[in-house]
């Protein structure tokens, strides 16, 4: 399969341009590009390292996911949250542009970046990476995540019988990203003189807290979506 570039262009208040390359590897949906030789300190495992975390700092010096957001989180470093952009994201199919905030952007940008990382707990959301839409909203985000894990879970049946269709594994999924979310912002307040690359995570933490409640009590509000499916000719 063929690399994946989407290109993320940032248009600044103060008529700077910031323009980020992402080449996607065809196969394992990660960054292909080759980190920084410099690295700051903050990106290093052991530093805010998530309490769950299986890498192991005799093999990776470096938290992957930090890794790859440090030279974002370096020339924003004097963006503020809500200071107006304008944004342009290319891909191999379409074009688009809007003006947003700061931390929207950059939450779009980073949610991207965090599922082909490396990270083996936002590993889960390549697909969704694959598939990127940008700037996605909440309801959008929510409805892309849960049909992705049934698509998984079809595939699971396939394989060897078995799958979960009560979505439990997808809350899982999320709560891990929760305690992933709640150290990278710990890194990011040490990185970061501004706030728009910390608030661009909790937006990110927004969605990610917002799963459970849907699981629980809202897809059913999606239900109308589907009626087709259920009528007998």
């Amino acid at each position: 399969m063929k690399n994946k570039v989407i290109t993320y262009t940032f248009r600044l208040p103060d008529n700077r341009v910031e323009t980020f390359r992402l080449e996607i590897e065809g196969q394992s949906l990660e960054l292909a590009a080759e980190k920084p030789e410099q690295l700051p300190e903050w990106s290093e495992l052991e530093f805010s390292k998530c309490d769950h975390c299986t890498l192991d700092p005799a093999v990776e010096k470096f938290c992957p996911l930090s890794a790859n957001i440090a030279l974002v989180v370096q020339r924003f470093n004097h963006i503020l949250s809500f200071d107006e952009l304008e944004l342009e994201v290319l891909t191999d199919e379409r074009f688009i542009t809007q003006k947003t905030t700061a931390q929207r952007a950059l939450s779009s940008f980073m949610g991207l970046v965090m599922a082909t990382s490396g990270c083996p707990f936002t590993a889960y959301f390549k697909p969704m990476a694959r598939f990127h839409l940008p700037l996605a909203s909440e309801e959008e985000t929510i409805y892309r995540s849960v049909s992705m894990y049934l698509l998984a879970q079809y595939f699971h049946f396939r394989e060897d019988g078995t799958a979960d269709f009560d979505l439990q594994g997808l809350e899982k999924i999320y709560q891990d990203l929760l305690k992933v979310n709640l150290f990278i912002v710990k890194r990011l307040k040490a990185a970061s003189k501004a706030d728009s690359s910390v608030n661009a995570i909790l937006i990110l933490d927004m969605y990610a807290r917002a799963m459970p409640y849907v699981i629980e009590e809202s897809l059913e509000e999606l239900r109308y979506l589907f009626l087709p499916y259920f009528s007998k000719g």
